[in-house]
C-alpha cells in the first residue's frame, strides 16, 4: 500500500527522460511508416511516439528492422501525417500498476477510461514477461466456490487452474464470465475485454458487473475499432497486472474475453511484418504466442499467490477445432464448451455438460463427490443419446430400468445446471445427491466410511 499521496507523483516524474532518440518518416506505404535515424537504437517491440503536426501525437511499434531503417504500424491511421514527420523511441513497452488501479478501468497504456486521474505505479514491468520456472512453481490450490451449481460440483474450478470458456456469440459467454467475476474467490480480479463492442463496455462495468463486482476489479480494455497493436496489448497488458498482485502474495483471477481477438490481432501485426499466414490464415507464430500468454496464469513461484484464469474463445459454428480453440485445450487445464441449441432453447449458463472437462478431476473432488459426478454424467450422457427416440415417441417406459432412471431426473438436472444462486459446494452437491437419490442412483452420500480430504490439490 502508498506510505503517502506523493508516490505516484514521483513516479511520474521518475518516468521522464530528457534524452530520446528521434527519426524521421521517409515512406508511407498504406498502413506502414518506414522510419530512418532508428536502426542502431530501435529493438523489435519498441514503443514510439509519431508527431503529425497540430493532430494529436500517435502512438506505434517496431515491427521490422533493416539495414533501411525500421518498419513502424502505428496505433491509428496514417491520415495527417508526411514525409519528415518526427519519431520518437520511447523504448521497451511496459506498464506500471499500483493499488489505486482496483476498480478502475484502463486501456492497455494503463491511461483510465472512466474519467478520472489515474496514477501509475513505482516500478514498470514488461508486458511479455516470461512465465515461472516449471519446477519452482506451486501445485493446484483449494477448490474454489464460484456461485455456479456446475462448476461447484461437475467441473471444479480450482485455485490456480486455467480452462477454456469455447462458445459463440450471443450465447450468454459474457453473463457467465461476470458471474465469475462476482462470486469466485479471489483477492483480485483483471478482466481483459479485447475487441470488443465499444458501446459494451459501459453495459459490461455498469451493469453485467455492476458495484459489487467492481470493488474488487481492474478492467483493461481496446475496443473493437482500435489498431491490432491496442488489441493485441490489451491481453498482454492484463496478464502483466495479474502478475503484479501475484507476486504480492495474493490470489488474482484473470478472465480474457476473447483470446480469439487477440489472435486475430497479432494476425494483422505478423502479416503486416511479413510473416506468412499458414494455420487457417494464422501465423506459424500465433501458436506460441497463445501457449506461453496461458503459461503465465496458473500457479505463482513458491512465496507468491496464484492466477486462477478463464480465457474465452469466440468459436464459429461450433467448430471446436479451428486452430486457437485447438491450441487452448491443447494447454488449459479444461475446457468448458457453451451450446447454441442449448440457448436457444432458453437454459443459461448454456454449458454442454458432455462436452466440457475440468482436468483438476479427480483429486479436487473426494471419492464419494467423484461417484456422484460420474454417475450425473451417466445420466446426462444416457439421456443425450436416446434423446431424439424419446421425443419422437418411439421409447416404452419400462424397458430399459436405466433410460427410465435418466428421463426421470433429466428435467432436474437441466434446473440444475442452470442454478447461479451463489450456493456453497456443500449445498451444490446435496441437491446434485438429491436429484440422483430420485433415480434410484448410488451416490456418495451413502458411503460415509468412505470419505476422506482432499490431499492432493492442498495448496503447499
Amino acid at each position: 500500500m502508498r506510505e503517502n499521496g506523493f508516490e505516484g507523483l514521483r513516479a511520474e516524474i521518475a518516468a521522464l527522460s530528457s534524452v530520446r532518440q528521434i527519426g524521421r518518416i521517409h515512406s508511407i506505404e498504406g498502413a506502414l511508416l518506414r522510419v530512418s535515424g532508428l536502426g542502431h537504437h530501435a529493438r523489435m517491440g519498441d514503443q514510439l511516439r509519431i508527431t503529425r503536426g497540430s493532430k494529436p501525437p500517435l502512438g506505434g511499434e517496431v515491427i521490422k528492422i533493416d539495414a533501411e531503417g525500421v518498419t513502424v504500424l502505428p496505433d491509428e491511421h496514417t491520415e495527417g501525417l508526411a514525409l519528415g514527420d518526427r519519431v520518437t523511441l520511447l523504448g521497451p513497452a511496459q506498464i506500471a500498476p499500483d493499488e489505486g488501479w482496483i476498480g478502475r478501468v484502463v486501456d492497455p497504456y494503463g491511461a483510465p477510461l472512466d474519467g478520472r486521474p489515474l496514477m501509475r505505479g513505482q516500478k514498470e514491468i514488461p508486458l511479455r514477461n516470461q512465465p515461472p520456472a516449471p519446477g519452482r512453481r506451486n501445485r493446484l490450490g483449494r477448490r474454489l466456490e464460484t456461485g455456479v451449481a456446475v462448476f461447484n460440483t461437475i467441473l471444479p474450478f480450482v485455485e490456480g487452474q486455467r480452462i477454456g470458456l469455447f462458445a459463440g456469440s450471443g450465447v450468454g459467454k459474457s453473463s457467465l464470465l461476470s458471474q465469475f467475476a462476482r462470486n469466485i474467490e479471489a483477492d483480485v480480479v483483471v478482466i481483459a475485454l479485447i475487441g470488443e463492442r465499444g458501446r459494451e463496455l459501459r453495459d459490461f462495468v455498469s451493469d453485467t458487473l455492476g458495484p459489487e463486482g467492481m470493488r474488487r476489479s481492474i478492467v483493461v480494455a481496446a475496443t473493437s475499432d482500435q489498431s491490432p497493436l491496442m488489441r493485441r496489448r490489451c491481453a498482454w497488458s492484463a496478464m502483466s497486472i495479474a502478475e503484479y498482485f501475484r507476486d504480492t502474495g495474493r490470489d488474482v483471477l484473470f478472465l480474457a474475453d476473447s483470446i480469439t481477438r487477440f489472435a486475430d490481432a497479432h494476425r494483422e501485426v505478423a502479416v503486416a511484418g511479413g510473416e506468412l499466414p499458414s494455420l487457417r490464415g494464422y501465423p506459424a507464430s500465433t501458436s506460441h504466442l497463445i501457449m506461453q500468454l496461458c503459461e503465465r496464469a496458473g500457479p505463482g513461484p513458491e512465496g507468491a499467490g496464484a492466477i486462477s484464469a478463464v480465457f474465452s474463445v469466440l468459436v464459429a459454428g461450433s467448430d471446436m477445432d479451428e486452430p486457437v480453440a485447438d491450441i487452448l485445450r491443447g494447454v488449459l487445464d479444461g475446457h468448458v464448451v457453451m451450446d447454441r441449441s442449448i440457448a436457444e432453447r432458453g437454459r443459461y449458463p448454456a454449458i454442454d455438460v458432455l462436452r466440457s472437462v475440468s482436468r483438476s478431476l479427480p483429486s479436487a473432488a473426494s471419492i464419494p463427490e467423484n461417484k456422484s459426478i460420474s454417475e450425473a454424467r451417466r445420466l446426462l450422457g444416457l439421456y443425450s443419446r436416446n434423446e431424439m427416440m424419446i421425443r419422437a415417441g418411439l421409447y416404452t417406459p419400462g424397458t430399459d430400468s436405466d433410460l427410465d432412471a435418466a428421463v426421470s431426473v433429466s428435467g432436474d438436472l437441466e434446473v440444475f445446471i442452470s442454478d447461479t444462486s451463489n450456493q456453497t459446494i456443500s449445498n451444490s452437491f446435496q441437491r446434485l445427491n438429491l436429484i440422483l437419490r430420485r433415480a434410484g442412483a448410488k451416490t456418495g452420500a451413502e458411503d460415509p466410511e468412505e470419505r476422506r480430504s482432499v490431499s492432493t490439490v492442498v495448496k503447499k
